[in-house]
C-alpha cells in the first residue's frame, strides 16, 4: 500500500466517521471509519519511515590520506 492508499484510507475513514449518518443493522459505521483511519495512519507512518530510510545516503568517501613519511621523495 503506497502513500495514496494510506491517504485514501484516512479520507474514507474520516468520511464514514464524521460525515455519514447511516445506521446499518449489525455494523457500526463510525467504528469502521475509525478503524480505517487508524490503519491509514499506521500505514502512512510505516511508508514514511521506510522512505526516509531509503533516502539516507551513505557518507561519501573522503580524499585518500597519504602519509608524508611513507611517500617516496623525488628530490634530494
Amino acid at each position: 500500500m503506497g502513500i495514496g492508499g494510506c491517504i485514501g484510507l484516512l479520507a474514507v475513514g474520516a468520511i464514514l466517521t464524521f460525515a455519514v449518518d447511516w445506521h446499518m443493522a449489525g455494523i457500526n459505521v463510525d467504528l469502521v471509519g475509525i478503524i480505517m483511519m487508524i490503519v491509514g495512519i499506521i500505514g502512512l507512518a510505516t511508508y514514511v519511515s521506510i522512505l526516509k530510510r531509503r533516502r539516507v545516503q551513505p557518507p561519501s568517501p573522503g580524499a585518500p590520506v597519504i602519509d608524508v613519511e611513507d611517500s617516496p621523495r623525488y628530490y634530494k
